[in-house]
């Protein structure tokens, strides 16, 4: 998503509405799964040395997001931050921060992680998520994870009538590793749909979880609850894929791939 070379900038208007663009637009993109409702697009080929860029749009109803209805907008980025644990590190801007994820892989993968500038905005009925990787000095690859790289990631919420919602998932990730790009390209198909069956059900537990954990903290609703330390984008980079160490990972049993597809 950056804009080239290693400067480090704060997503604007025209980067949300190109995001949002990408969403719903079907206009290059290739339907690579239909299953259980569930619905798969990608841009590029699985057989490229390139990475995939990945989307997968749902429409949940009424009865089932309660926590995802036009009237709870702004818990929108706290149920995303509730289902994927992260530390923020520091506050770019009002509406963007950094902070490091940490993400489980099946043996024999290493554990990911990222260090992303994460931004979001409220659209009118839209909220939108977005992210990708950077450089922070402080916070280097580690030895026990292997430092992933968010090309851009993000959610796109669209309220579609009382308490009903379209959400779209879009990402392109560069896993690292030395596992080849083709294999990437394919487990992402299958591993899209399992990350939006989990966002199903941390949407339907958030509310209450919500009400037993500092209810009134919302600091993407509220700037002044946030006790994040400042941090100048002059102290950051870009993450550039090709920047990072490839970690010899071509142990993956072909037949945790056919997993893959039956566990979606």
């Amino acid at each position: 998503m950056s804009r080239g070379g290693e400067m480090v900038y704060i997503p604007d208007d025209s980067d949300f509405s190109s995001f949002r663009d990408q969403c719903e637009s079907l206009e290059g993109w290739h339907c690579r799964y239909n299953k259980a409702g569930v619905t798969v697009w990608s841009q590029g080929q699985e057989e490229s040395c390139t990475v995939q860029k990945i989307k997968v749009p749902e429409t949940w109803g009424a009865a089932n997001t309660t926590s995802l209805s036009q009237k709870e907008t702004p818990g929108h980025h706290g149920l995303l931050c509730h289902l994927h644990p992260w530390e923020g590190h520091g506050e770019c801007a009002p509406g963007s921060h950094i902070l490091e994820e940490k993400g489980k892989c099946p043996s024999p993968l290493k554990n990911r992680d990222f260090v992303t500038l994460r931004s979001w905005l409220p659209l009118g009925n839209d909220y939108m998520i977005i992210n990708y990787s950077v450089k922070h000095p402080k916070y280097p690859p580690r030895k026990d994870f292997v430092r992933a790289v968010s090309l851009q990631t993000g959610y796109l919420i669209k309220a579609n009538g009382d308490g009903a919602c379209i959400l779209y998932y879009l990402t392109q990730v560069d896993p690292r590793g030395s596992l080849p790009k083709w294999v990437v390209n394919r487990v992402s198909q299958f591993v899209a749909p399992k990350a939006m069956k989990k966002i199903y059900k941390a949407g339907l537990k958030y509310p209450e979880w919500k009400r037993r954990h500092d209810p009134e903290y919302k600091p993407w609703v509220y700037p002044e609850q946030n006790t994040l330390p400042s941090v100048s984008l002059a102290e950051l980079s870009v993450q550039h894929a090709d920047s990072l160490e490839n970690i010899d990972e071509t142990g993956l049993p072909e037949e945790h791939l056919s997993a893959s597809d039956h566990e979606a």
